[in-house]
């Protein structure tokens, strides 16, 4: 069995410390919220866990469904259930024709019902059908505790979210380049002569924020999950059930940032530095060991990273460049916080028969001389 050399070092974080390391998240008046990065840790959270109604948050899966039904540029016809759907609408025509496109953009910049229900009702036969594509994309994205009966996000029996399941969905929508253009759009023109507005205040007006939806209705209360940007750090806040618009508005402001200033995302591990040298056989120079990928971590300022390198003494020949001998850990105190394998930088033939007796033969004159000497 190989013999393994664990080696330790301490890495201090090169970062102020300062007052903002211990400040709490700030007040927030509403029935759930939660601030994540972008990786999905959680930085705070209030009842996250608890079902409730999300409104037209509840657009985001719907677009998501529709998206891997059809293209952008396939063409719906208006369905007269979808013209007729009441509240916020873009005043859609039975029998009107629009682009996938536009619809999204409809959808998701305005926040409009009609435009909504005929991105279901072009892509399923009613709202049961197109509930069930709903159901199933959350089950596959892990929303466990989801529910959709509605596309536009109407208040109806058996509907809720989590503030938890709706920033892990905001996360997936996110990946999907349209939908994130279309969530940083502010206004927008469409068929028919229709102009968007959004109703994401924040978006433009609070640096860094790129997204992503709002939504309302008397069971709801007022509810959004923001999206906003640092240099490389993201930052989802969520909040469901605020009293008013303005006070939702107001905390996820705060929320966002907090967020991005009382975390910071740090390199624990990069990929183009040697970690640990092995040695090698018939006196080949020792072999530099290099992390695999690069890891960043994501911690408050003036917290300490102990880095653990495990790694063989020896290694035997051939060796391969990018073969795995060793790992690298990242602990902060108790908790593993991520790790990378440790591979050979380059690759190490082994000799032939006639090297090695040679190489022996070296080694026993050297041997023998020492015995003189």
């Amino acid at each position: 069995m190989k013999k393994l050399l664990a080696l330790l070092c301490l890495v201090t974080i090169g970062y102020a410390a300062g007052g903002a390391a211990a400040a709490p998240p700030p007040s927030v008046d509403a029935k759930a919220w939660i601030v994540e990065y972008g990786n999905g840790q959680v930085l705070a959270s209030s009842n996250a866990e608890s079902p409730r109604a999300i409104a037209s948050i509840t657009k985001l899966m719907t677009v998501m469904v529709v998206l891997e039904h059809h293209k952008l540029s396939d063409v719906i016809t208006v369905d007269p259930r979808a013209a007729a759907v009441g509240q916020e609408s873009i005043d859609l025509v039975a029998g009107e024709q629009l682009t996938v496109a536009d619809l999204v953009r409809g959808a998701l910049i305005q926040s409009a019902n009609d435009a909504a229900d005929a991105l279901a009702l072009g892509t399923s036969p009613d709202w049961l059908a197109f509930a069930n594509l709903m159901n199933a994309k959350a089950a596959q994205l892990g929303l466990d505790n989801t529910h959709f009966v509605r596309p536009d996000g109407l208040d109806a029996p058996g509907e809720y979210s989590t503030a938890a399941d709706v920033t892990l969905l905001a996360r997936d929508a996110m990946k999907i380049p349209f939908i994130r253009e279309t969530v940083g759009t502010q206004v927008a023109y469409i068929a028919g002569g229709r102009t968007l507005h959004t109703w994401n205040d924040l978006l433009g007006v609070v640096p860094g924020v790129i997204g992503v939806k709002t939504g309302h209705t008397d069971k709801a209360g007022w509810c959004q999950v923001v999206a906003a940007t640092q240099g490389t750090t993201t930052v989802y806040a969520t909040i469901l059930g605020s009293p008013s618009r303005q006070r939702r508005d107001a905390d996820l402001e705060r929320l966002v940032s907090w967020g991005l200033g009382v975390y910071t995302i740090v390199p624990a591990i990069l990929a183009d530095r040697a970690y640990a040298e092995v040695a090698l056989p018939y006196g080949r120079s020792p072999l530099a060991l290099y992390a695999g990928t690069a890891l960043h971590a994501i911690v408050r300022p003036g917290r300490q990273l102990t880095e653990k390198v495990v790694a063989p003494r020896f290694a035997q020949l051939p060796v391969k460049r990018g073969q795995v001998l060793g790992r690298i850990e990242i602990w902060l105190g108790p908790h593993l916080v991520g790790e990378r394998p440790l591979v050979a930088s380059r690759s190490v033939a082994s000799p032939d028969l006639a090297g090695r007796v040679g190489w022996y033969a070296h080694r026993t004159l050297h041997d023998i001389e020492g015995l003189f000497t």
